[in-house]
């Protein structure tokens, strides 16, 4: 609804078309301002929030016509109707395919011209009030994008925690892997949106522990062929339990390819090579080393030293 609180801006160089405009605009309650000439318009325009201005086409020095581009740059919100005779409508379409948003002819009937002005000024609105929707909601959407997020981590760092508290052997375990995997995604200068998937899958990539049986995950001495088997399930797993969470689809394929081998004897699918995603490569020496370096049933745990020298080997060959 037009509220008849805007600025109105009226730019002819006869004196008595400026007075009779003002006199009408004013008397329909909006606020008026008069320029003579295109310099005084200008910076009127320059200085003043004008919602609508009405240019004479011809005018002595520049017209109105010429300093139509100049309102579209200084006041791109500025509605423009272009005032013309009727032998030069022609022009005044011309205008408005530069940007103008309707024209009236002269001698003008004044009552044509308010009519004019509140379409301009309506169209005008509509356009600022969908710019505003559009802002709003792309402002609605980043802050749903971020909640979700933030449930999702929750959802993370929750399912992390119901894996601790299964495997004792395992607590401080995913959060090492993460740390560790983003030091080395940001050592290689990896994008920050790469780095935090890494990050996120870091703190779950051993969910899938969750289904398997403690008495395997704990066991002192060695597995059979069917415990080690069973074991090597939880990264697939890992991923269905992540996909109801997450859609981030590199998130899932990390936690499932964590325990491939660049020489094809990982598992669950045999990946090979740069058939593995970066993102898994880069998680399965985090957690080799954080394996190596920690105390498990069956082992003590290595020296810092002693990792680094049993990584050495296939570093190069995994990143």
């Amino acid at each position: 609804m037009i509220t008849k609180s805007e600025t109105v801006l009226t730019v002819d160089d006869e004196d008595t078309i400026r007075r009779l405009l003002y006199q009408k605009i004013t008397s329909e309650g909006y606020k008026c301002l008069t320029a003579s000439n295109a310099t005084e318009a200008m910076e009127i325009v320059k200085n003043h929030d004008i919602a609508l201005a009405i240019l004479d086409i011809k005018m002595p020095g520049l017209s109105g016509m010429d300093i139509l581009p100049e309102i579209r740059i200084v006041s791109p919100d500025t509605a423009v109707i272009m005032a013309t005779a009727i032998s030069d409508t022609d022009t005044a379409i011309n205008c408005m395919k530069l940007g103008a948003y309707d024209y009236v002819t002269k001698p003008f009937k004044l009552d044509a011209v308010i009519m004019g002005m509140e379409r301009a000024l309506e169209k005008r609105r509509l356009i600022l009030e969908n710019r505003d929707y559009q802002e709003h909601l792309e402002l609605k959407i980043k802050d749903q994008a971020e909640k979700i997020r933030g449930s999702f981590f929750n959802a993370i760092t929750s399912l992390a925690y119901a894996l601790e508290a299964k495997d004792s052997y395992t607590i401080g375990h995913s959060q090492r892997v993460a740390e560790t995997s983003v030091a080395i995604a940001g050592a290689m200068e990896l994008p920050f949106a790469t780095v935090e998937q890494i990050r996120l899958a870091g703190l779950v990539h051993d969910i899938g522990k969750i289904g398997i049986r403690s008495a395997c995950l704990n066991k002192a001495g060695n597995l059979t062929e069917d415990e080690y088997n069973h074991i090597k399930t939880h990264p697939s797993v890992g991923e269905r339990i992540l996909s109801p969470i997450t859609e981030d689809h590199e998130i899932l394929k990390i936690v499932r390819h964590h325990h491939e081998h660049f020489n094809g004897r990982g598992y669950p699918d045999g990946l090979k090579g740069e058939e593995i995603p970066l993102g898994a490569r880069i998680m399965a020496l985090a957690d080799a080393y954080d394996a190596m370096t920690s105390l498990r049933p069956y082992r003590k745990a290595m020296t810092d030293i002693e990792a680094w020298e049993e990584l050495k080997t296939v570093l190069r060959y995994t990143i």
